[in-house]
């Protein structure tokens, strides 16, 4: 991040597709969601200036991307943790 910041443009951080596991669930795709919280605050405590999520009202019922999306009903709570650390970070 701090290197990609260097070259003057935003940086947005995609945490669903950095806990995606090709291949991993044998003919899909799989992914490790329980990650995506805590590689997101992360990145944002790193200078990220957004974050790129996939949601899913139903991840496990996706047609696509669903091991590495985040449940609807996690992501209000999540965006609010990741405003307060970039204020914290910026400040």
């Amino acid at each position: 991040i701090a290197i990609m910041k260097g070259f003057g443009f935003p940086v947005v951080f995609d945490a669903t597709h950095s806990v995606q596991l090709p291949g991993g669930d044998g003919t899909r795709s799989g992914g490790e969601r329980e990650f995506v919280s805590h590689l997101s605050k992360a990145a944002v405590a790193a200078g990220a200036d957004g974050v790129f999520m996939e949601i899913h009202p139903d991840p496990d019922s996706a047609l696509c991307d669903g091991p590495n999306s985040l449940p609807l009903h996690e992501v209000e709570s999540l965006l609010c943790m990741l405003k307060d650390i970039h204020g914290l970070v910026r400040s």
